[in-house]
């Protein structure tokens, strides 16, 4: 080997021994991210059934389908649960036999989930006049493939699955510019109209029949804390029948928005707010002013006048 590259070979190998963290070695306890998304794509497929995937359902093959795609997710999940959980447990044969049982307790609940993805489907569909269809919804919508990935992300994080969850919103949010954390509680029929920009903290709490517009933060006030803020409620309770226009900041743990309130494009929020409340930030003063110097430019050889406005 050529000495240039034998001395940098050195160089990484010496980093790694040097900056452990940043490190992997034990290639049994490496979660595969590829594998991840697989298992979103599987069951964005199962959730939304005939919309994505190859298969089609046509009545007796729905079995089938269902049967092979839990199949598949079973296998694929319980091999990543396990990796996930390696570090946690020094008893080899712990991680295994725990992430059967968290794969099987995920599954169960799957149904459930779907049941509410339905809701978040009708609202979405309620109340956006430029869909034409609850399919366009599905096929297309950033937000509501935001919301699926949290949800199901969320449960994971409930059985205390680490580092998944978080991969898994974390490809949501590099998609769709949408941030919602794993830890965060989403009630029934919630629609986040456009998206981009959208963040959700760890500890929000949302609750039914709530829409946000793109640009929304339900964010903390100070992160300074750092890991000595980890379990604390740090970011807001957004009650029932709430619609949080573009651009707005609503932060604190001991913030909470009533229900049915209304909150305008970029209000900025630091304390509650009582239920069936309109908060709005005056508008900007406007200043329209005519440039009435004139400007002239070259259109085949011949002059054209016109004024700036």
């Amino acid at each position: 080997m050529d000495k240039r590259f034998q001395d940098l070979v050195t160089a990484f190998s010496t980093s790694y021994d040097e900056h452990t963290k940043i490190v992997r070695k034990d290639a049994k306890g490496s979660i595969d991210k590829a594998a991840v998304i697989d298992i979103l794509d599987k069951l964005q497929s199962l959730m939304f059934g005939g919309f994505f995937g190859s298969k089609r359902l046509k009545g007796e093959t729905a079995d089938y389908f269902i049967g092979s795609l839990l199949e598949d997710l079973s296998h694929q999940l319980e091999k990543q649960i396990a990796k996930a959980l390696y570090d946690l447990d020094d008893d080899e044969s712990a991680p295994s036999d725990n992430a059967k049982e968290i794969t099987w307790t995920f599954l169960k609940r799957l149904p459930g989930l779907r049941a509410i993805l339905a809701t978040d489907v009708e609202s979405a569909f309620a109340g956006d006049p430029a869909a034409y269809s609850t399919g366009e919804i599905v096929l297309s919508y950033p937000g509501l493939y935001a919301v699926l990935v949290s949800r199901m992300a969320h449960e994971l994080y409930l059985l205390g699955v680490p580092l998944i969850p978080r991969m898994m919103t974390e490809h949501a949010h590099s998609l769709t510019g949408i941030d919602i954390h794993p830890g965060a509680t989403i009630g029934h029929h919630f629609f986040i109209d456009h998206g981009t920009g959208v963040v959700v903290g760890e500890t929000t709490v949302i609750g039914n029949y709530v829409k946000i517009y793109q640009g929304v933060t339900l964010g903390a006030l100070s992160t300074q804390g750092g890991q000595m803020l980890k379990g604390t409620r740090r970011h807001p309770v957004i009650e029932d029948h709430v619609t949080i226009y573009a651009g707005a900041s609503i932060l604190g743990g001991s913030t909470v928005i009533g229900e049915g309130v209304v909150i305008g494009s970029n209000a900025f929020l630091i304390s509650s707010v009582p239920e069936k409340t309109k908060v709005s930030i005056k508008s900007p003063e406007l200043r329209y002013v005519k440039n009435e110097r004139p400007h002239t430019t070259e259109l085949s050889g011949e002059k054209e006048w016109y004024y700036m406005i």
